[in-house]
């Protein structure tokens, strides 16, 4: 699906990391929140709280879940799951445009 239609968007951003990760909170006609973002080149750790999947809509990244070794890169069309209460590293060299599902 390349949009999302019949929702509400919060109007402030959320803003991380001095700027080099920007997203819109979208809620769905259902209830349930998406984020829709943009990470731009950096490398930075997120923690979760909830379980979420990460589905990349362009660009590409790297990606070290908590506990891993290796990093693992993902591009458009593809997502990786982070479990809930954890941590991940993510590297982008280009901007990186992701869809946060969240649970």
């Amino acid at each position: 699906m390349s949009q999302y239609d019949n929702v509400s968007v919060v109007k402030k951003a959320n803003v991380y990391f001095d700027g080099k990760c920007v997203s819109h909170t979208v809620v769905l006609a259902d209830g349930t929140k998406k984020t829709v973002g943009v990470i731009l080149p950096s490398s930075l750790t997120f923690n979760t709280g909830a379980p979420e999947i990460m589905e990349g809509v362009g660009g590409s990244c790297r990606v070290k879940l908590k506990g891993e070794s290796e990093w693992t890169t993902y591009g458009d069309g593809q997502s990786f799951n982070v479990p809930g209460n954890s941590s991940f590293e993510i590297a982008c060299d280009e901007p990186y445009h992701y869809v946060c599902h969240f649970g």
